[in-house]
């Protein structure tokens, strides 16, 4: 049974490629989503095998207590869980700013629900957003007062609610060291709200898609029928999952057991801040995230 849990954001600073195995479509390689929304995410198990990969060189020692044998995996379970995770901001071109961080009323709901379930005070409800509109926390953002996005427009009021949830997500979402300063505050400016189906359009069809060509080893040069698409989720994508910690499990007990509490406490002052690789296409730069634990300021929650 789990006794501990908290929330742990990851923030892309590289295309990732956390794929599904299948082709759908034109695009061979497609990354994962769910079923339900459509919504880019990464499964849970991809997450701790990456995370259990990157840990294994900061201390080979303590990985099998903490994640479980690689070898005889039926002796004992890993202490610690990763959910899936789920997409709250979504990266979208935009005429002004650049771009801007794009959210959803339902990416906010459950965002307010994995972060209340994990312990972390949330004092905000997700505004309401007619089907055709958009809201925003600045003005900047707007062209002619309206917010243009690819290549559709919006009238776009600005909101106090949507500020505070800006400036949650800048406290809680991200590191607050220097370097992150300047997409903390992007996120308090830049923080759109956008319909569901406004905001599904632009998570299903604003990835990044890039063709690959395969190499034939004897000649040197493409191969024949070698083209193929891989799709990646692009960079400033922000992304959550809940962690879970148990005390040490174990057939034979080890002379100093760890608790639920030095679980958490080993992952979080390990994995805090840190710059991991998950999903595919490593050898090419891809992957590359920021993994942060947002602080409740109490004791971690029991799961």
């Amino acid at each position: 049974m789990f006794e501990r849990s908290r929330l742990m954001f990851l923030y892309s600073v590289t295309p990732v490629h956390m794929g599904t195995g299948q082709a759908i479509g034109v695009i061979d390689n497609p990354i994962q989503r769910e079923h339900h929304t459509h919504h880019p995410n990464m499964a849970g198990s991809g997450l701790k095998g990456a995370i259990r990969h990157r840990y294994s060189k900061w201390d080979p020692d303590k990985v099998n207590r903490l994640f479980g044998p690689e070898q005889n995996a039926s002796d004992y379970a890993g202490a610690v869980s990763f959910g899936d995770a789920q997409l709250v901001a979504f990266p979208v071109r935009s005429l002004k700013q650049a771009f801007v961080y794009a959210v959803s009323p339902i990416s906010l709901a459950r965002l307010k629900r994995l972060a209340t379930l994990t312990g972390i005070p949330v004092d905000w409800n997700p505004p309401s957003v007619e089907g055709d509109k958009a809201v925003v926390t600045d003005k900047r953002v707007l062209h002619e007062n309206k917010l243009v996005l690819e290549v559709f427009e919006y009238d776009a009021p600005e909101s106090e609610n949507l500020k505070v949830i800006a400036d949650w997500l800048a406290d809680h979402a991200l590191p607050q060291s220097d370097e992150h300063q300047p997409f903390r505050e992007k996120i308090r400016s830049d923080l759109v709200l956008l319909p569901d189906a406004a905001f599904s359009h632009f998570v299903e069809n604003a990835t990044v898609v890039e063709p690959h060509v395969r190499i034939n080893d004897e000649t040197g040069t493409a191969d024949g029928g070698g083209l193929f698409y891989t799709e990646n989720l692009p960079p400033e994508t922000l992304l959550t999952a809940p962690v879970f910690a148990s005390a040490e499990r174990y057939k034979k007990k080890p002379e100093n057991p760890l608790t639920a509490d030095d679980i958490m406490k080993e992952i979080t002052g390990k994995l805090n801040g840190k710059l991991i690789q998950v999903g595919g296409d490593a050898t090419t730069g891809r992957g590359q995230v920021i993994l942060h634990f947002a602080q409740s300021g109490k004791q971690e929650k029991k799961a």
